[in-house]
Order: structure tokens, then sequence, then C-alpha cells
């Protein structure tokens, strides 16, 4: 059974008098262990779609089952419990706690999750270390680079063990250098079993992920295996 199965899913706003269709009868299956880049032009329903994918909104109709939970007709205190057991989020503006330690913000996801102190901040030293940072744990994110707040952000992603990594435009803040260290990690977490979904509009930065779906006017235009997987040299 696929770990995201999308089936006709629509997704309605009414501005006014005017009825948009955000999305328009989407199908999508996504597998565990699969690395996806969503991309499309602004108006395509990528962001709508991210939003349901995550469940941070619902669809108007449709069924979407996440790793065998049938999620679409949630109410908002059972989705909030599933993104903080299935879904880890990245985000283009990091969405760090200012005042908050390195250690602090990556711990926060298990404070929700009521798990004690001292088996969360063992729990976000070892992921800090796994992503590069372990001599940056006691650092404000005003005393970080954009690529290190970006690694506490995907640290933060990754605490809870989560069935996705969804990450939203996660390079649109960094410079070429800094982009290809973020997208180096994507591929260590990826290859070490995650699924990872990346909202992009970059056709560089999609050409990382395995498979590439593609929005247009709230239905998919192509869904396509990427046959030129991008690669970057070891560090």
């Amino acid at each position: 059974m696929s770990l995201i199965s999308l089936n006709n899913i629509t997704k309605t706003f009414h501005l006014g008098a005017q009825t948009v269709h955000a999305l328009d009868g989407v199908d999508l299956s996504i597998e565990k262990n699969e690395y996806v880049a969503l991309m499309g032009p602004s108006g395509s329903g990528k962001s709508t779609l991210m939003n349901i994918l995550g469940c941070l909104d619902v669809p108007t109709t449709g069924t979407y089952i996440l790793n065998r939970k049938d999620v679409s007709k949630m109410s908002e205190d059972e989705l909030a419990d599933v993104r903080n057991q299935e879904i880890g989020f990245v985000f283009q503006t990091f969405n760090l706690l200012p005042r908050t330690t390195a250690l602090s913000n990556v711990a926060l996801p298990l404070v929700y999750a009521g798990i004690g102190k001292k088996d969360r901040n063992k729990r976000a030293e070892e992921t800090l270390n796994m992503v590069g940072l372990g001599d940056r744990m006691d650092h404000h994110p005003n005393q970080l680079s954009g690529g290190q707040r970006q690694r506490v952000a995907v640290a933060r992603a990754l605490i809870n063990n989560p069935s996705i990594i969804l990450a939203d435009e996660p390079t649109g803040n960094l410079d070429s250098k800094t982009s290809a260290d973020i997208m180096r990690l994507f591929s260590d977490i990826h290859k070490r079993g995650n699924t990872v979904i990346l909202v992009t509009h970059e056709e560089d930065i999609a050409l990382f992920a395995h498979r590439i779906i593609r929005l247009r006017d709230g239905k998919v235009e192509s869904d396509t295996i990427n046959e030129n997987i991008a690669t970057l040299p070891a560090l």
C-alpha cells in the first residue's frame, strides 16, 4: 500500500462572488522512500496541494490516505496529531524561535509529544550531530548563518522520525553554495530511508529528486521519473 494516496482531490475557495478551483481532480500516489519534487507556476495549485499533503488543510472533496489513515475528513485536533507524528516540515524562512538555542528549537516537537526533557535533549543532540551542527547546539538563530539555520530546521523536522519530510522552497533564501550543501543533506536523508517531498519552482533544485510532478491549473500536468538525477561532489 502506498504511503500517500490521493484520489480525486479538489479544493475550492470562495473569494466574494468568485469560486476558485485551486485543485481539480488530483490523483497521486507516493511510495515509502521516494524522493519527489512538486513543481508548478504561481497559481498552479502547488501550495494548496502541499498544504493538503502536510495536513495543514483538508480537501473539499476526494480522499487522502496517509500511512493507512484517512486524513481527508479529520478534525483540526486530529490533523495536528497526524502532523506531529507523520510529517517533518522544512520551510524557506526556517521558522525558528529567535530567542531559543538550536538545541531547544530542535527539541520543540518532542515537547508537544510529551517527551521528558532529558530524553528530548538527548535526541536533539543526536539529530544536530547528524546534520553536522554538533558544535552549534547552544547558539541562537541570529548567531548562525542561513545554511546553519536551515540545518537546524532540517534537524527539527527529523526529530520525530516522521514518515515524510515536506520541504517548501528549502533553498529559496540561500546562496548557490549553501543550497548545494542543503541538497546534499536531503540526499543523505533520503538514503537513510526517509520519504522526501520537495516543493520548488527551481528546475536545478527539482533535478535532485528521483520523480518530478508538475501541476498546472489545479491538475497534474506531468508525472515523470527523473532520468538525470543531479549529484554533488562528496565533501
